[in-house]
């Protein structure tokens, strides 16, 4: 039971930030024990005989010492056996412990009983704490000229390591990039501020209080480490990203299994705008561990489509068919050369694969292959070659009600109307260019919105 006292209160005075002398004091009370008794050192030898005559050189030489102190001027020493006993009154906790440790370092001290009692009158405390004051705005005064002195060393790097930062033509001779040049240029300026403060620590004398600084940097740098993890892990990602340049701004790209156009890098995520106009964030840290398809960095791209052949046709005439309309389509590259394969056999017919190669900085891929697709087929229709498709056997339960008539009609009509104006847009359907709707997006986003953007089309690509 009294083992659990005492534990309840040790724990108790430090979570108070109760001083450990008041703690042992109260430890020893709940106890029962007297709080000026404890126990030797184990390293501690006690003579067997004792003279006198050092008992009073002990009282002599701490009644010295203490004459010497203003706050231990009030003490009185007796000694007996070797026991130093301390009374009188003081003025705070640190003199009383000052006391203790001078009586403790005398020769032949075997223990020290304290009976000093701390002063809490306002008339004793008020003058010892404007004396502090006095004597700590005297060196303040006296030590003004060094702290100036220190305060412009420490002005002169700032402004020196601010202005080199700037140099951002200084910078890109080191990196072409402009994101990784303006990040030497930031890391240049925490330099000269560092340089500064070890400085200014040196010329106060006060290069031990670096160490404490930094030791606690570091664990509240840790900890932060800790809080904001993915955050740090995006931006370095970000950096690797910018340095390695996967994509650039605009190329299509598949990360993740998401497809868009590259609209920018920020710090923490790259923006994708998809085929259908929505934005894709992604955090760099997936993205620069992700399998990234970059469908732009080769121009030429190679596209495909299965063709249904009936199985009573030539499959090598229906080849040779499919591969003269294809050097006839706009857009198809001669080189490599378009390729038609005998895919795989189906139900009812023979999968016909077709391969062909388009520059996509001169025309758009879909629309090349849509036209590809399209020709194959008026070909294969123009040669009598057929494309089963399965049959079904579909039968009605009911009629139809006039309402669904009424529909199919209404539909019938506007396709006729559509049939008519066909001929307006023939040069709309036949137009091959490359869709730029999505480049001028990007561009209006990154210049005109002046967003944040990683990207520099200057650096090396990977």
């Amino acid at each position: 039971m009294k083992q659990m006292l005492l534990t309840f209160v040790w724990l108790t005075c430090l979570l108070s930030e109760i001083d450990i002398a008041q703690a042992q004091d109260l430890s020893k009370l709940l106890t029962g024990s007297d709080a000026n008794e404890s126990a030797p050192a184990p390293d501690q030898v006690i003579t067997v005989t004792h003279l006198k005559q050092n008992d009073k050189k002990i009282e002599k030489r701490l009644q010295q010492i203490f004459s010497e102190l203003d706050n231990l001027k009030d003490i009185k020493v007796s000694v007996s056996n070797g026991v130093v006993i301390l009374e009188g009154e003081i003025v705070s906790k640190a003199a009383e412990t000052r006391a203790i440790q001078f009586a403790q370092q005398i020769e032949s001290v075997v223990e020290v009983e304290n009976r000093l009692v701390i002063n809490q009158s306002i008339t004793k405390r008020f003058p010892e704490t404007i004396n502090k004051i006095s004597t700590f705005g005297k060196q303040l005064i006296a030590g003004l000229p060094l702290i100036l002195m220190a305060l412009l060393i420490f002005l002169v790097f700032w402004k020196l390591g601010g202005w080199l930062s700037q140099r951002r033509a200084l910078f890109r001779r080191i990196s072409v990039n402009s994101f990784i040049a303006e990040l030497l240029g930031k890391i240049t300026h925490f330099v000269f501020i560092l340089i500064g403060i070890v400085l200014v620590l040196n010329l106060l004398d006060s290069v031990a209080l670096l160490s404490t600084i930094l030791g606690a940097a570091g664990i509240f740098s840790l900890a932060v480490g800790f809080a904001i993890r993915d955050t740090v892990e995006n931006f370095i990602a970000s950096t690797l990203l910018s340095i390695r340049n996967p994509f650039e701004i605009n190329d299509f790209v598949e990360i993740e299994g998401r497809q868009g156009n590259v609209a920018r890098l920020t710090s923490r995520a790259t923006i994708l705008i998809s085929p259908d106009g929505n934005h894709i964030r992604i955090p760099n840290s997936t993205v620069f561990k992700a399998t990234i398809t970059n469908f732009t960095r080769n121009p030429k791209r190679q596209f495909q489509f299965d063709v249904g052949v009936g199985t009573t046709h030539d499959l090598s005439t229906a080849q040779a068919i499919a591969l003269a309309m294809l050097k006839t389509v706009p857009g198809i590259l001669e080189e490599p050369k378009p390729l038609a394969i005998i895919h795989e056999l189906g139900d009812s017919h023979v999968v016909m694969r077709i391969f062909g190669w388009v520059n996509q900085t001169q025309h758009d891929f879909l629309k090349v292959r849509s036209e590809a697709i399209k020709s194959v087929k008026q070909a294969f229709d123009e040669s009598l070659i057929t494309m089963p498709n399965p049959i079904y056997d579909l039968r009605m339960t009911h009629n139809q009600e006039p309402s669904q008539e009424k529909n199919q009609q209404e539909v019938k009509t506007a396709i006729k109307t559509d049939l008519q104006n066909i001929d307006n847009q023939t040069e709309e359907v036949n137009d091959m260019t490359v869709d730029r709707s999505v480049e001028k997006q990007i561009l209006k986003e990154n210049i005109e919105d002046k967003v944040e953007n990683l990207l520099d089309p200057n650096t090396p690509s990977e």
